[in-house]
């Protein structure tokens, strides 16, 4: 059956759409980097138990956090599941956030070699040490090309860019070239952009309701496996501002805070990706 793809920011109402697809005979797909992760149900909004007994959901919370999970890592499981909807006669319902996601399946992705761990860790060390800034600033001045095409504010991004340079010897844009054919090629396409104020307002309530629902228990339990705290798992949005209040660095009220500052410009980012590159995709109004 003919895919459905559903894009926006965090806290845009994007399940309550794929619910409403899905119970017409849909699978609802994720396509979020963090809600792939088990042990963080609450912190990365995924759907409740009530929502996921209204119909299928894959791919959400099925990573153990010391994986570090990648777009090709979700592409093959992708894959497989396109495979088993289209076998049981279901329509894909792929709901997110993450644009690279939707990105790779939509128009591939490049086979850039694996990158080993000391080249990561090496970056990582760099990026706490010298700051965004100043790899930003080498990543332009070593490729440009790259550059030009990066989120030079997101840590991640630039992180990933240099990791490749300093591994291959050649840009995430030169690999870019030799990206194979899509996963997904014809599909009905749905972008949710809320109000950008409306949108803010939404995400401090629903920190809140985090709150409420025990999200520092579920940190507490993320932060007794003592993993790498450079693992994507462990800085998902909110993460670090808890960690720093279970470790006494700061007060709870200060945590929240920065989780809320965190989310609001996490969302910020994804609108900017959505209006640069799905700004051709039907539009929908925050459910």
């Amino acid at each position: 059956m003919r895919p459905l793809l559903i894009a926006g920011p965090t806290g845009a109402g994007k399940s309550a759409f794929a619910l409403k697809a899905a119970a017409e005979g849909g699978v609802v797909v994720n396509a979020d980097a963090s809600q792939v992760y088990a042990g963080w149900r609450i912190l990365t909004a995924r759907p409740s138990a009530a929502d996921e007994g209204l119909a299928p959901h894959r791919l959400y919370g099925h990573v153990d956090p010391a994986r570090r999970y990648s777009v090709g890592d979700w592409l093959r499981d992708l894959a497989l599941t396109l495979t088993e909807a289209r076998e049981a006669g279901l329509r894909p319902v792929i709901v997110g956030g993450t644009g690279l996601y939707f990105a790779a399946a939509t128009q591939g992705l490049a086979p850039i070699p694996q990158v080993p761990e000391t080249v990561r860790a090496g970056v990582a060390a760099r990026l706490t040490a010298e700051g965004l800034a100043a790899l930003a600033h080498e990543l332009t001045a070593r490729d440009p090309e790259t550059a030009a095409t990066a989120d030079l504010q997101n840590p991640m991004r630039v992180a990933r860019a240099l990791e490749v340079l300093e591994a291959t010897g050649r840009g995430l844009a030169s690999w870019r070239e030799e990206t194979g054919p899509p996963l997904i090629g014809d599909a009905d396409r749905m972008l949710i952009l809320p109000e950008r104020g409306a949108l803010y307002a939404r995400l401090d309530r629903r920190f809140d309701a985090m709150l409420a629902e025990g999200v520092l228990e579920e940190a507490r339990a993320m932060r007794a496996r003592r993993l790498n705290p450079a693992l994507p798992a462990m800085k998902a949005v909110g993460a670090p501002a808890l960690f720093a209040h279970l470790d006494g660095e700061i007060g709870l009220d200060e945590a929240a805070e920065r989780a809320r500052r965190a989310t609001r410009n996490y969302a910020k980012r994804q609108m900017t990706w959505a209006r640069s590159r799905m700004n051709d995709w039907p539009k929908a109004e925050s459910g």
